[in-house]
């Protein structure tokens, strides 16, 4: 099978560091009490560690859609109460709210249908025995947000041995003093230091970097070299503390083939080398 890799910028806009590299020897102590929310499912054979790529939903489709509609009511109002002032036609004017108001919610769309259609959980698995790595991707295009094959989930697999974690910090108009920090994941090309993928992993840094040791432990020594997690792992099927937003969204639905791969050892008589990249 040929494969189309798209080769992204070496580094994430905000790029600070590397955190250590997979198969570099990782700490042997965690302090339990600092540990991050428990994985979803660990075994022998795969970790499964949960992930967010929207920490806060309900604001573009609910809150956003009452701003937008309260603004333009407003410059409606105060438009079409000067038009004897500004010698306008009042159709023109009509057109020109209309064109406005079109504009915005074209541009809240892809903001609203996230909201809606993001699954509430978009786990990560983590195979040791296989030393691949498979991602519950949700793609979407801000572009085209009508389109059915460029929106959607997206299950993707890597190699292990073939990602970077990045820690990446961006300064943004935002309420909390506009530090955005987060944690992705890139992936090479095999055998090269091309960048074919970058996709999110924890919204906070120290929280990637947790995570990101107990992976390391996960696939280098197995589930007894992991420390003991204070909390249960979350349901996110049935959790009484999911917000109304996210308890609406679509449930985690692997395809079956990506399901059975990541949560099994490979079979005896299976060659080794597998493919770069699973696809539905």
């Amino acid at each position: 099978m040929t494969i189309n890799y798209k080769t992204l910028p070496r580094r994430a806009l905000g790029w600070k560091y590397n955190l250590p590299l997979p198969n570099e020897k990782p700490a042997q102590k965690l302090n339990a009490a600092l540990l991050p929310p428990t994985p979803n499912k660990i075994n022998n054979t795969y970790i499964e560690i949960p992930r967010s790529s929207v920490s806060v939903r309900g604001i573009a489709s609910i809150g956003g859609s009452i701003a937008l509609l309260s603004g333009i009511i407003l410059y409606l109002y105060t438009t079409l109460s000067t038009i004897t002032e500004i010698g306008i036609s009042e159709a023109k004017i009509i057109a020109i709210g209309l064109l406005i108001s079109t504009a915005a919610y074209w541009a809240m769309i892809p903001f609203v249908r996230l909201d809606i259609e993001l699954p509430r959980n978009e786990p990560i698995r983590f195979n040791r025995l296989r030393q691949k790595v498979y991602f519950y991707e949700y793609r979407f295009d801000r572009i085209h947000i009508f389109s059915r094959k460029r929106w959607g989930v997206r299950p993707v697999a890597y190699d292990w041995e073939d990602l970077i974690a990045e820690g990446c910090s961006v300064y943004a108009p935002m309420g909390n003093g506009g530090l955005v920090e987060n944690v992705l994941i890139a992936v090479r090309k095999p055998g090269t230091d091309e960048i074919i993928d970058r996709l999110f992993f924890t919204h906070d840094i120290e929280e990637g970097k947790q995570y990101w040791e107990i992976i390391r432990l996960f696939m280098q020594q197995g589930p007894d070299a992991l420390p003991t997690f204070v909390r249960p792992p979350r349901d996110w099927d049935n959790d009484f503390e999911l917000t109304p937003i996210r308890r609406l969204a679509p449930r985690v639905q692997w395809p079956e083939a990506i399901d059975h791969e990541s949560r099994t050892a490979p079979e005896p008589s299976t060659d080794s080398q597998a493919t770069n990249k699973v696809t539905p």
